[in-house]
């Protein structure tokens, strides 16, 4: 398809009415979606052996529990449910008559892009409303071991922090980009399929 296409439905009679630019339907589709696919990929990683621990760094065990591999492991979670979500976002959207490739490229990768944003916040509700609870329990255990970690196990719990920051940070720019690729893919398939039952 060259860059300058511009694609365009015959409806039989007048001019077609104008499609809204936002597919809401389709976004919502997209990020439920890859909500779905970051709980089951996670649960697949703790049947793996990944530790899911509730106490973050807070406790001594929780020390070691984080190594470059399991930040590796979220990185790659957060990539595919960006990718199958991005994608279903600009798979599911409306057809646009008359759109000029390059509006129908910034909309499809718009949708990819807002689908990965909402399943990011749906994601975080439901950390926070999961681990709400068990705040409280996690303070009181800490304040009954009254054990203070030594100068090494302080440096390291910083260290961990840190790097669990950055492995999330990139995972998250990965996965936006990822996204917004992937809707794009997907709004050329949509435009694709309905040239095909066309004719054209």
């Amino acid at each position: 398809m060259a860059s300058d296409s511009v694609l365009v439905v015959e409806t039989g009679g007048g001019s077609a009415p104008l499609k809204e630019s936002v597919s809401w339907p389709a976004i919502w589709a997209g990020a439920i979606v890859a909500v779905a696919v970051t709980v089951v990929l996670t649960l697949a990683g703790a049947g793996l052996g990944y530790s899911l621990s509730l106490s973050g760094v807070a406790t001594r065990g929780s020390l070691t529990g984080f190594t470059p591999e399991v930040g590796a492991g979220a990185m790659v979670v957060q990539v595919l449910a960006g990718a199958i979500g991005g994608y279903l976002a600009g798979r599911l959207r409306v057809l646009w008559h008359g759109v000029h490739d390059d509006e129908a490229h910034f909309r499809d990768t718009a949708h990819g892009l807002i689908a990965w944003a909402l399943a990011t916040l749906i994601v975080v509700l439901l950390g926070t409303l999961v681990l709400a609870p068990y705040a409280d329990a996690l303070s009181a255990q800490a304040a009954a071991a009254q054990v203070l970690p030594t100068p090494e196990e302080a440096q390291r719990a910083a260290n961990i922090a840190a790097q669990s920051s950055l492995f999330m940070a990139v995972g998250l720019l990965l996965s936006a980009f990822v996204a917004a690729v992937a809707g794009r893919i997907g709004g050329m398939r949509n435009e694709q399929m309905h040239l095909r039952a066309l004719g054209r």
